[in-house]
């Protein structure tokens, strides 16, 4: 069986030995990203976003070769059925505004770009993808509170300069309906916000989103099994897997026009993470702590997504605002630093893409009105034949991804 490398000198020499080699850092246009979780718990005072310990992180990132940063601040909800949502999440609203800011100004400082991207945490359980207030009425407010959570946290984004913002996060219950809701919410940011703008789909959602044509990008939040059971988990059906994901989203990418974003992508430090990689880490008590699994299942994927024309770059999901935390997350979290799967990515973030620097030219796209932003993706009318070759539709033979996951759900990510 076909092994990739173990470690990050080997990972690049078998890259390059692809045709695939290290470019010069000016020539990196595509998102090499790592997402920041927050640190606002009270018993950790002056360690969360806008902190010196999140400079230091930053210097550490960069020393990686991170070049873009995503920042997550959250709202609250009640419960799945509420309406309200509240701008305050353990450390008061303004508060964490300014030092998001502070954050984002010193990520500028060191030359990373930023994207903001506005969450919402269920107080009682529950995955945000599954909120439904009920009634026409009950909607209607829910809605309306949506709206100023995310135009507050896009003038927030405008006033400190993010490079890039997300106006939703697997809002899979409404992403669908209420196509003149999100057609007005993108125009009312677009009248003020000049950064890119994405949305942010569950790995499942992205068919049912009805607004893809009027943002920048597809931004998914790609928790993508890459094996259907713990039987079939080895580096050959990793790669089967990760090769089918990366022909359908080819073809998606190709409908709709625009390049795709893995605005989340990233695996559990345990055995099988590959297999159910959306399972959060506090549903996993007292498992098996597997570093190699993680730097496995991410190199599998980023191997496979860096070399498709149509890939604008992933974040990593996710380290958080100190660089020495452990508060946060248990050791069999997706954090990657500090572990094997570090040293994989310090490797991949500096291998080139097959769109670098298309689909697009970050800096010129920015400097054009958001009007003039399609389309984006002119290297998808000039594929080579191997890529063709790639896309053919598989085999039913062959590990087949499309029916439907027994005894998991691939929804649910509590968080």
């Amino acid at each position: 069986m076909k092994r990739l490398a173990l470690s990050a000198a080997l990972f690049s020499i078998a890259l390059a030995s692809l045709g695939i080699r290290e470019a010069s850092a000016e020539r990196l246009s595509g998102f090499r990203g790592m997402t920041v979780g927050p640190i606002e718990n009270s018993l950790n005072p002056g360690r969360g976003y806008g902190s010196p310990a999140s400079e230091e992180l930053l210097d550490y990132l960069v020393g990686m070769g991170v070049n873009w940063i995503s920042i997550t601040p959250f709202g609250r909800i009640w419960s799945l059925d509420s309406t309200e949502i509240l701008m305050d999440f353990e450390a008061p609203y303004e508060e964490n505004r300014e030092a998001i800011q502070r954050f984002i100004h010193a990520a500028h400082a060191r030359n990373l770009k930023v994207m903001l991207i506005p969450h919402l945490w269920v107080e009682r359980g529950g995955w945000r993808g599954e909120i439904d207030p009920g009634s026409e009425e009950r909607w209607a407010r829910y809605l309306e509170n949506y709206r100023k959570f995310v135009l507050a946290w896009a003038r927030n984004a405008s006033e400190a300069g993010a490079d890039a913002l997300s106006i939703g996060v697997e809002c899979k219950s409404f992403s669908g309906r209420f196509p003149e809701f999100w057609s007005e919410l993108i125009r009312e940011i677009r009248s003020f916000y000049p950064g890119l703008l994405t949305y942010s789909a569950n790995w499942d959602e992205i068919d049912l989103v009805s607004f893809w044509d009027e943002l920048d990008l597809v931004g998914i939040n790609a928790f993508y099994p890459l094996a259907r059971s713990r039987a079939a988990a080895t580096d050959e059906d990793y790669q089967k897997g990760a090769a089918r994901w990366a022909t359908r989203l080819g073809e998606f990418a190709q409908r709709v026009e625009k390049p795709i974003l893995f605005v989340e992508v990233g695996y559990t430090t345990r055995r099988f993470a590959g297999v159910d990689p959306w399972t959060w880490p506090e549903d996993l008590p007292g498992v098996m702590v597997d570093e190699e699994e993680q730097a496995r299942a991410l190199r599998i994927v980023l191997d496979t997504f860096i070399r498709e024309p149509y890939f604008a770059g992933f974040f990593i999901w996710r380290t958080y605002a100190s660089l020495d935390d452990v508060s946060q997350e248990a050791p069999w979290g997706f954090n990657p630093l500090h572990k094997k799967a570090e040293a994989d990515l310090r490797a991949i973030y500096r291998m080139p893409y097959r769109s670098d620097p298309e689909p697009f030219s970050l800096e010129s796209l920015l400097e054009r009105s958001p009007r003039d932003r399609s389309p984006l993706l002119p290297l998808l009318t000039r594929e080579s034949s191997d890529s063709k070759r790639r896309r053919r539709p598989p085999s039913r033979s062959r590990l087949d991804l499309r029916g439907p996951l027994k005894d998991r759900d691939p929804h649910r990510r509590d968080r």
